[in-house]
């Protein structure tokens, strides 16, 4: 966990091979700050490599322009096609592999996972989602995709694991271990 007097920056990457998002965070202390957040399009590389290229050298250039010290990545989610799944795998894999270059640490989040740091629920949609998020960094967030929005979302799930002190605790296994790892927490009963 970080100390309190840490400054250290997060890029969030939600990868695409059309529209991948970007955001990065600037954490000092508990202070957390927007310095950008957009998307790269890749609409117009046709040829699979060249956009997989494209990913890396930019992604490789927002690190170099803001010098963040964490990469947290969406994972993608299996849907219904599987050469979507291959294909944001890939994208994915390119991104990971330009940070792992530039000596970030990498980690990496569940859709659910990050929904559900961001608002308490797994199941948000992607307006809840913005709407919260603009409710905790206070600020008015208009991307034009929602790409940008899914990875400020993932930076700030990172933030919130490693930065917040609310990431994950120590495990216990059944409720003895909890009531003994946990003393302040259990309430005992009153008098009838």
């Amino acid at each position: 966990m970080q100390s309190n007097l840490d400054s250290y920056k997060i890029l969030g990457v939600d990868p695409g091979t059309n529209i991948l998002g970007y955001a990065i965070l600037e954490i000092t202390g508990k202070q957390v700050k927007i310095l950008t957040f957009g998307v790269i399009k890749l609409f117009k590389e046709e040829d699979q490599a060249q956009k997989l290229k494209e990913i890396f050298l930019q992604v490789q250039e927002i690190i170099e322009s803001y010098l963040p010290k964490y990469l947290a990545i969406e994972a993608p989610f299996y849907g219904k096609n599987v050469q979507s799944m291959l294909k944001l795998g890939r994208a994915q894999g390119v991104a990971i592999a330009a940070g792992i270059t530039m000596g970030l640490e990498v980690s990496e989040y569940s859709p659910k996972r990050i929904k559900k740091a961001v608002t308490g629920n797994g199941n948000a949609s992607k307006e809840q989602v913005s709407a919260m998020l603009e409710q905790i960094l206070k600020v008015k967030i208009q991307a034009e995709y929602n790409d940008a929005t899914d990875a400020l979302a993932t930076a700030y799930c990172h933030f919130n694991q490693i930065g917040s002190g609310i990431g994950p605790k120590e495990k216990v296994s059944g409720w003895k271990a909890f009531m003994s790892a946990n003393p302040g927490r259990v309430k005992k009963p009153g008098p009838k």
